[in-house]
């Protein structure tokens, strides 16, 4: 465990830190309705500790400040309304995100393995974020603490947001996961204990469901929300969509943040476990392109009292910005690079993650209903287009409603959400989602043309067979049993004689209208001999049940 002195005399103190959870989960289809557009009216029928955010933006000009204008014009018009919304109701209407939020929890207790003592963090927001016709929620935690180690930081980044342990060592304590998280009110009255020791509980879960559990701790954050493998009784139930480890933003301030170490840089955005500052985690060769793959340095190592000296790095799992604790244009939580942080490069993590998880969200639900498909049953079948032709329906509406591949005109926003795209891997992931989408409404449109093209058929092979009937009668005179004179009740008696054999006959047509069009087809062919077309006739009149 290193020194805070010595970190602050090497300028690796942190003097400011924030870290943001970003977890999105998968909502599943409720047992009343496939598909619930506002899936928040869930949340708001149960007694829960979670309420609407309303005053993100304030109504009242006197109380918009000046974080709220600088995070507005960040975003082209687009995707303002989708963060927004509009004050007229007549255009865009009001914005399809719904944050509900908890208060209870003010802090939290994290015990590490590497230190004797828990270090405790502010709680800023518990978020849920929703989405208007899109089965998917983000779950977001913001904590913040002053003057931390270096390491104890690179320790937070590594290990705090892990839904559940990847092992456990020989004192059953899981691996690569807190030894303890504690969630504290504002009484420091512990309201939800993680559990990560509770080996047989991760193990039964795989066992039993084919799925991993989560911690307690997080299990209570969440409620009312329950995974979908819970015996538990929820509406709302979920199931994840990535691995263990919550994506997360991290701010950190330095006194003299150009001291770090590119060993040090490396752990951050690659969220890896601490280490010495002169070594890399991982291999030289491995990061022989990082910092043009990883880091955005347009205002790092710049001598400009006007701009923040600011290095931001992104990787898929982490997005970290790191700058000096000095400069006010930094540390400012309204107007500087805090307030950016806070709030429009949250707003780019968020709207990178929902695209990404929307996608693994269309794609699981595409598996779930091949695997749901069986041809031999109808029900199955007829289940198994309407929610494909619903899946249609939502992913078209998600591309014109959500689908951004640029948010901003603003050149830091701009490259930063550059990469959160190529890394994350959305661009091809929306190709391969959208190809599959296409394909089964292609399919669904190919079998309905076929279907109908065999009922053309099999109609066009009864009015043939009919015809000979109606030729014949035309023949014969309509007036071949004169019965204009008779009692009502001889009337209806040759009409129920007439009737009966001949729906029958019609009936009977349809059954056999397959083979009847294959004989149809047999007896146009002059390469057929005339004994091979007397065979076809006869299979078709006397052969088996099935068709030919």
């Amino acid at each position: 465990m290193s020194d805070p002195d010595a970190d602050a005399a090497q300028g690796k103190l942190v003097r400011h830190f924030r870290q943001i959870l970003l977890w999105p989960v998968h909502l599943m289809p409720s047992a009343c309705d496939q598909h619930v557009a506002r899936r928040w009216d869930d949340l708001r029928r149960d007694n829960t500790a979670w309420y609407p955010v309303t005053d993100e933006y304030p109504s009242d000009p006197t109380q918009f400040q000046i974080r709220h204008y600088n995070e507005f014009i960040t975003f082209l018009p687009a995707v303002q309304r989708f963060l927004y919304g509009e004050a007229r109701q007549s255009s865009y209407g009001e914005s399809p995100i719904r944050v509900f939020r908890r208060s209870d929890i003010r802090t939290v207790r994290l015990t590490l393995k590497s230190r004797p003592e828990p270090v405790t963090l502010s709680i800023a927001h518990i978020d849920l974020y929703f989405f208007y016709d899109i089965d998917v929620t983000l779950f977001t935690v913001e904590v913040f603490g002053d003057d931390l180690e270096l390491e104890l930081v690179q320790d937070l980044l590594f290990r705090f947001g892990r839904a559940f342990p990847t092992g456990w060592d020989q004192e059953e304590h899981g691996d690569h996961c807190l030894l303890r998280a504690e969630w504290l009110d504002a009484a420091d009255t512990v309201r939800a204990v993680s559990d990560f020791e509770q080996r047989q509980r991760f193990l039964a879960t795989v066992c039993r469901e084919r799925t991993t559990a989560i911690s307690a701790d997080w299990e209570y954050l969440l409620e009312p929300m329950v995974p979908d493998s819970s015996p538990r009784p929820g509406t709302l139930r979920f199931r994840q969509l990535e691995y263990s480890r919550m994506p997360l933003l991290a701010y950190l301030s330095f006194d003299e943040p150009q001291s770090l170490s590119r060993g040090d840089f490396v752990r951050m955005v690659l969220a890896a476990r601490p280490g010495s500052s002169d070594q890399l985690p991982v291999s030289e060769a491995f990061l022989h392109d990082f910092e043009k793959e990883y880091c955005y340095d347009r205002y790092w190592g710049i001598d400009n009292p006007r701009v923040a000296n600011t290095r931001f790095l992104c990787s898929g799992q982490a997005f970290v910005v790191v700058g000096e604790a000095r400069q006010h244009l930094f540390t400012d939580p309204e107007q500087g690079v805090l307030a950016q942080f806070r709030h429009q490069y949250f707003l780019l993590a968020l709207i990178a993650h929902f695209h990404k998880a929307a996608l693994l969200m269309f794609a699981d639900r595409l598996s779930l209903a091949m695997n749901g498909l069986d041809i031999r049953d109808a029900e199955r079948v007829k289940t198994f287009k309407r929610t494909i032709r619903d899946l249609f329906a939502t992913f078209l509406r998600f591309t014109h409603r959500y689908w951004f591949r640029e948010v901003s005109i603003h050149a830091p926003a701009r490259a930063i959400f550059a990469i959160f795209r190529r890394h994350h891997g959305t661009d091809a992931l929306y190709d391969d989602v959208r190809v599959a989408v296409q394909d089964m409404a292609n399919y669904l449109e190919s079998d309905g043309l076929r279907r109908q093209a065999n009922t053309v058929v099999r109609l066009t092979v009864v009015t043939t067979f009919g015809l000979i009937g109606s030729i014949v009668t035309g023949l014969l005179g309509m007036n071949l049993i004169a019965a204009a004179d008779a009692p009502l009740m001889t009337k209806i008696w040759y009409f129920i004689a007439t009737f009966v054999p001949t729906t029958i006959v019609t009936l009977y047509t349809v059954i056999i209208s397959k083979r009847l069009s294959d004989l149809l087809e047999s007896l146009s062919d002059e390469h057929l001999s005339m004994s091979t077309k007397l065979k076809l006739f006869a299979r078709v009149w006397f052969g088996g049940r099935g068709d030919p």
